[in-house]
């Protein structure tokens, strides 16, 4: 698809929308909003096996999670949301790049609820900040195993009060290889489907 391949085009070495200037991101703005018109799966979470599986972030509008890369001597390496339909979570994951053998990880676990055919209410409980070194992180599926069986992490690990955290997200466009998503303070995420 041709809307598809101008997006993927535009935001080609922007680094997930760091190195976008301004008339870039405007842009890539429009490049999505025509992409969505054209969404194969208007009602994505009828279909929960492309939902299902492990998405990595190529653009962001997202000031919070972008900001992750203004930390000195240390930038956003990737970035992933990895949905569980069967179980109703999704698991945030940053790693964090920068001085060998000091690689860190910042990882957000969050329920989810659908509230309607596109949209879920995000309910975050988890968090975990830490070295990948002492954290034990590898690779998604052992961390993510390791989450789901209550382990404790040697790291900044702490539940979230129910309350504090929620919010909700919009999947604006899905099909077997690509997910757009809007959340509740305005950022969009694109993201392409991983092993």
């Amino acid at each position: 698809m041709m809307k598809k391949a101008r997006l993927l085009e535009l935001i080609a070495g922007k680094n997930r929308g760091i190195l976008a200037s301004d008339l870039e991101r405007q842009a890539i703005l429009s490049a999505i909003a025509q992409l969505e018109d054209y969404n194969p799966h208007p009602k994505p979470l009828e279909v929960p096996e492309l939902l299902q599986g492990n998405w990595q972030l190529v653009y962001t509008s997202s000031r919070e999670l972008l900001g992750i890369d203004r930390f000195p001597f240390y930038n956003l390496g990737k970035t992933y949301q990895c949905i569980r339909v069967k179980t109703g979570r999704i698991y945030n994951i940053a790693e964090v790049i920068g001085i060998p053998y000091l690689e860190g990880l910042v990882s957000v676990v969050a329920g989810f609820e659908a509230v309607s055919d596109r949209r879920v209410e995000v309910k975050f409980n988890r968090f975990v900040v830490g070295l990948q070194r002492f954290i034990g992180y590898q690779s998604l599926h052992p961390f993510i195993n390791a989450v789901e069986s209550g382990r404790k992490f040697l790291a900044l690990d702490f539940k979230i009060e129910p309350g504090n955290q929620q919010g909700w997200l919009d999947t604006t466009y899905l099909d077997d290889q690509m997910r757009i998503g809007r959340g509740n303070e305005g950022s969009v995420f694109v993201l392409i489907k991983v092993p």
